[in-house]
């Protein structure tokens, strides 16, 4: 398991452990999901980095592509590893019931023939 696998799991552990606990074989998962994670990062550095810049020296080339790197492991961590907890619904809040209220009696009063 690369390190984007054992990342993503200690995140989903702490984030969704009933999901991790749901998986049949997590350690082949989370490899699966590593694998992935590098392949869309090289994909984006790649596509982020460009082509290499006329003059550039060797120390702006590390750093573009160092840059590029980061900002690469950013977008596809966020896409593909960092999971939001379950959360249950917010019940309605008084605000809510009362426009909720509000609308069933102006539709009510389109609906009664001669308004």
């Amino acid at each position: 398991m690369n390190r984007y696998g054992r990342l993503a799991m200690e995140h989903w552990q702490q984030a969704d452990p009933a999901h991790v606990a749901a998986l049949a074989d997590p350690t082949t998962f989370f490899s699966a999901l590593g694998d992935q994670v590098e392949e869309r990062v090289q994909a984006l550095q790649e596509h982020l980095a460009g082509p290499d810049s006329p003059g550039e020296t060797y120390l702006e080339k590390v750093g573009r592509l160092n840059a590029a790197r980061l900002q690469a492991e950013e977008m596809a961590l966020a896409e593909m590893v960092w999971v939001q907890p379950p959360t249950a619904p917010d019940p309605p809040s008084a605000t809510d019931e009362y426009l909720w209220v509000i609308h069933r009696a102006l539709n009510e009063d389109e609906d009664r023939p001669g308004t």
